[in-house]
């Protein structure tokens, strides 16, 4: 028998619209990696380019992940231990 993943789906629209929009400056950034690799552009700019897209990235995962943590505390459904569990390991996967 096949057991039911647990998942949580962040429900804050303002949470969301902050992750995206730092999702879609990350996308950006790595865009610029891309054209600076063509052009030809020296490794310690490059590198620090990939830097930032690095911790945008980062950034809105932990976002993501505390957002969702406080909704299930704040929502106390039946199954919030397991998926605080599953947000734990998430969070720690990050790290």
């Amino acid at each position: 028998m096949a057991t039911k993943k647990i998942a949580h789906v962040l429900s804050d629209e303002e949470q969301i619209a902050a992750i995206a929009k730092r999702i879609k400056r990350a996308q950006g950034q790595l865009g610029a990696v891309a054209r600076m690799l063509e052009e030809g552009r020296n490794c310690e700019e490059i590198v620090t380019q990939m830097s930032a897209v690095s911790k945008a990235v980062n950034t809105a995962a932990f976002t993501l992940i505390s957002a969702s943590l406080k909704e299930c505390i704040v929502e106390g459904k039946n199954n919030s231990d397991a998926v605080t569990a599953q947000l734990q390991k998430l969070f720690l996967s990050l790290a």
